[in-house]
């Protein structure tokens, strides 16, 4: 319990350094050097202010959704509920701490589960994310799920623009598909005999993290609204729960809601939900 106690801490603290270097490297180096010859294209349709536009907005939504996630923390439930054996939870309000983590059998509310980690009881429980350092559940699903699609598409325009620099300043040509995978040890061998620069070595370590970064958010998004679409939650999924019989598409709206674009565009709060529709009730 311990190590996940502290993985809750340091993951986020994690997330939030990659995206600083990020930003910097983006800000300071990639797009910078798309501007050695302006005079090629006019400045309101150069390459450079188009790329800057396109990961200024990715990278807004990735971290608005981050955000959004943390702050529509999902609902504690453990308050007032009534647990096999009597009572509301335990002396502090809080629900007790079962061998398995779920509600016991009996509780006021079913499908929910209790968390260890959050100390709290929370609604359609999907999982605890430790990037975000919080459960994520019916409140904050859709958050989540668009943080994960930005995260993926920023990671991807970082690791283009980064290939592009890193093919200008090597003059390194990645037509042949294996030329980024041999790019890693090559430079490392490079680097170690001095032919490598410090900073060109941690860009290039970094196209790396993006990518594994990039294709571990792209794989939890389509997972989640593979999920999303069966009426399932990660968790009822590994205790053997099967799906609701009604329509994807009665699925997908309880998740994104009726106004699903205008979040799809900028990061919102989960408002048009069916979640939200029965708070308002």
């Amino acid at each position: 319990m311990l190590v996940l106690r502290f993985l809750n801490v340091v993951a986020p603290a994690y997330f939030l350094c990659i995206s600083c270097v990020t930003f910097v490297l983006q800000l300071f180096l990639f797009i910078p050097s798309m501007f050695k010859d302006p005079s090629a294209t006019p400045l309101f349709c150069s390459s450079a202010l188009l790329h800057g536009a396109l990961f200024l907005f990715l990278s807004a939504n990735a971290l608005g959704n981050y955000i959004l996630v943390i702050q529509n923390t999902p609902e504690d439930l453990s308050n007032g509920m009534n647990w096999v054996g009597g009572g509301g939870g335990g002396a502090d309000g809080v629900a007790p701490d079962w061998p398995d983590g779920s509600c016991p059998p009996g509780s006021a509310l079913p499908n929910t589960h209790f968390c260890r980690l959050c100390a709290r009881v929370t609604q359609r429980h999907d999982h605890h994310c430790f990037f975000t350092g919080n459960c994520i559940g019916s409140r904050n699903m859709r958050n989540f799920v668009m943080f994960c699609l930005y995260t993926a598409l920023a990671c991807l325009d970082s690791l283009v623009a980064g290939v592009a620099y890193i093919s200008t300043v090597l003059s390194t040509s990645f037509a042949n598909p294996l030329a980024f995978l041999t790019l890693l040890p090559q430079s490392i061998s490079q680097f170690f005999s001095g032919a490598l620069l410090s900073s060109e070595m941690f860009v290039i370590l970094m196209l790396y993290l993006w990518l594994g970064i990039g294709l571990a958010c792209a794989g939890f998004c389509c997972h989640q609204m593979l999920l999303i679409l069966r009426g399932q939650t990660r968790y009822q999924v590994r205790k053997g729960v099967a799906a609701r019989a009604r329509p994807w598409k009665k699925n997908l709206e309880e998740v994104f809601g009726k106004r699903w674009l205008l979040g799809l565009l900028i990061p919102v709060f989960n408002v048009g939900s069916d979640y939200h529709r029965q708070k308002e009730k």
